[in-house]
């Protein structure tokens, strides 16, 4: 398995931005936003790069920090491809930390057909799963006072 990082700079190990890691036909990208994380996830999702997309989702899951991983790009999933959905609530519950999934149609047919399609979290695009985790922190910050005042 080759696990290559793509770029704009190609003989510099520095780089500006969100570097490309290609994963044997996937592409991967990590983002740190605000609000979360997000692993930006696009090709063909198969038996040959999962574990490396494994490792990459998990490094990416950091904790106070939810998780949001973004399959939209997704042409193709295999039916192994659920073993990253195990993989990330996993690392994120260690944490007590959310996450969610944007999953393609790809990713979503896989889902239906594992019988697995209400049991992961899933949002529409990466800004309604932010905006989930914004009204979420405010709902928290909201408690705080209450929960001062009573102590």
């Amino acid at each position: 398995m080759t696990v290559a990082e793509t770029g704009s700079a190609s003989n510099s190990k520095f780089r500006y931005g969100n570097p490309t890691v290609d994963c044997n036909g996937a592409q991967l990208r990590k983002m740190c936003k605000q609000l979360a994380t997000v692993l930006v996830v696009t090709g063909v999702v198969d038996d040959v790069n999962i574990d490396a997309i494994i490792q990459q989702a998990k490094a990416c899951i950091i904790p106070e920090k939810p998780f949001v991983l973004d399959l939209s790009g997704v042409t193709s999933f295999c039916g192994h491809g659920i073993a990253v959905f195990d993989a990330v609530d996993e690392a994120c519950s260690a944490f007590d930390e959310e996450w969610s999934l944007i999953p393609s149609t790809q990713v979503t047919r896989t889902l239906r057909l594992c019988g697995i399609e209400g049991a992961v979290p899933t949002a529409s695009s990466v800004p309604a799963a932010l905006h989930h985790f914004s009204d979420v922190a405010g709902e928290r910050r909201s408690l705080l006072p209450i929960l001062i005042k009573s102590a």
